[in-house]
């Protein structure tokens, strides 16, 4: 069910690198510059995922350009959490971090149980499965929640 659109979001998982950075593509793609997007992640020690960039660019979303970062880097660079109106937690964790970093300001965190594909498939093409999965999850939480995509 579709609630208020916020004027700013975060996504955030584990190592934003494979969840975290789709939603932001896609949140992008989808409502262009109704709302200022980032991600983040719980730890910054991995770069984005190879599968994430190619499950992404299938559908136009390019993430090759996106520079994994932690809540902490984030903050250190300028975008304050309390600048947010809505944190969307896509792991369990992050929407613990998320949390205890917002307990004292008034954001409204959000989770979405998605699946984390890395590690899962045995061949190429069973990963690209695994990470459409994730993608194709994202996509109908982010519909669901936020409407349709705007008309450009």
């Amino acid at each position: 069910m579709a609630g208020r659109f916020p004027s700013s979001v975060l996504f955030c998982c584990d190592h934003n690198s494979v969840r975290s950075p789709i939603a932001e593509g896609y949140m992008k793609k989808f409502y262009g510059q109704r709302a200022y997007v980032q991600s983040a992640g719980v730890r910054n020690d991995r770069e984005i995922d190879g599968f994430s960039i190619a499950v992404s660019a299938e559908e136009g979303v390019s993430l090759d350009r996106h520079r994994s970062r932690s809540f902490e880097e984030m903050m250190d660079w300028g975008d304050d959490l309390t600048g947010f109106d809505l944190i969307v937690a896509l792991s369990p964790a992050s929407q613990r971090h998320a949390q205890e970093l917002s307990r004292f300001a008034a954001i409204d965190v959000e989770y979405w149980p998605i699946m984390d594909p890395s590690g899962l498939g045995e061949t190429r093409n069973a990963k690209l499965d695994a990470y459409r999965q994730t993608r194709e999850q994202i996509k109908k939480h982010m519909l669901d929640r936020f409407g349709p995509p705007q008309q450009e």
